[in-house]
């Protein structure tokens, strides 16, 4: 088998996964006539269509209620566990990986399919789909391997998930760009295991990117780790 070059954040080339006044003035009550009735007509309809204004002010026009968060259910394996948006299908990856890079999970708004390719002894894992579809999301959990890697020396904020120390990446659109995204979100969370980690790297595509990061960073502060 082929030694592939030591993985970086992404991979490498093939990888894997906004008043009114009041007049003072008296009323001259001598010869009240016409004129004076609808001037009192005149005030009564202005003070209508005054308390009409207000009312729909303060209520006609509300502003629309805020939409509801989306509904989360509970994903579990023997490795791991988090509460993911129910329209993200998880699809265990049930195909070989590579030496040096075994993918775990795919989270997809849409069917995934085998990433890896295979010639002779050599195994090449990539994408497990072509192209992002607008709005779409995808979630690549792997476990990773390479002698003498360590989390100090991973570009990224540093956070916690799932009780383990980790480095988050942002990208514009970053690795996840090869099927259409707009943004790559990379988190590496660093392993008991000296040299291994877990890599998270998340795709996502306009529409809705502000609402579907908000989702990401609620899966990430879910997960868990089987113990190791």
């Amino acid at each position: 088998m082929r030694r592939p070059a030591a993985p970086g954040r992404s991979g490498g080339q093939d990888r894997s996964f906004g008043p009114f006044g009041v007049s003072r003035t008296p009323l001259q009550t001598a010869g009240m006539d016409g004129r004076s009735r609808v001037q009192r007509l005149l005030a009564c309809a202005g003070g209508a269509l005054l308390s009409a204004a207000l009312a729909s002010g303060c209520g006609g026009t509300a502003a629309a209620p805020a939409a509801q968060p989306a509904a989360t259910v509970r994903y579990a394996s023997d490795r791991l566990g988090f509460r993911r948006p129910a329209a993200w299908k998880p699809y265990p990856f049930r195909w070989r990986g590579e030496l040096h890079v075994q993918p775990l999970l795919y989270l997809s708004t849409q069917p995934v399919g085998d990433p890896c390719r295979t010639s002779g002894q050599t195994t090449v894992c990539g994408w497990p789909l072509r192209r992002l579809r607008p709005g779409g999301v995808l979630v690549v959990w792997e476990e990773r391997g390479w002698p003498g890697w360590s989390l100090s020396q991973q570009a990224g904020a540093p956070i916690r998930v799932g009780g383990r120390s980790a480095k988050r990446l942002v990208g514009h659109p970053g690795a996840c760009g090869t099927v259409g995204a707009d943004l790559t979100v990379e988190v590496a969370v660093a392993s008991p295991l000296p040299s291994t980690w877990t890599q998270i790297t998340a795709c996502l595509r306009r529409p809705g990117l502000a609402a579907n990061l908000r989702r990401l960073d609620a899966l990430l502060a879910s997960t868990r780790f089987a113990a190791s």
